[in-house]
């Protein structure tokens, strides 16, 4: 399988983030889609380097599209921390 794309991934936590806000998800909802996310991008690995990837979760986190609690919870699964 190909590498996920860092664009993807941030495109999928922006779609939660809205799905979350309009209250088409709940918090649970949430949390396993978020897992699914993680999961692919530990099976088939993120296209960018670390620095890349620190930035667009610092970038995500000061725009809203995730909490400090999901971003510090994204820098451990994908061994950034």
């Amino acid at each position: 399988m190909a590498p996920v794309a860092l664009q993807r991934f941030m495109k999928e936590l922006e779609k939660l983030k809205k799905e979350m806000d309009a209250g088409a998800l709940k918090s649970g909802d949430y949390d396993t889609r978020l897992a699914r996310v993680i999961r692919e991008l530990r099976e088939q690995t993120l296209d960018a380097d670390r620095a890349a990837v620190t930035a667009a979760l610092a970038d995500a986190l000061e725009r809203g599209v995730i909490t400090p609690s999901v971003e510090s919870h994204l820098r451990q699964r994908l061994g950034l921390t």
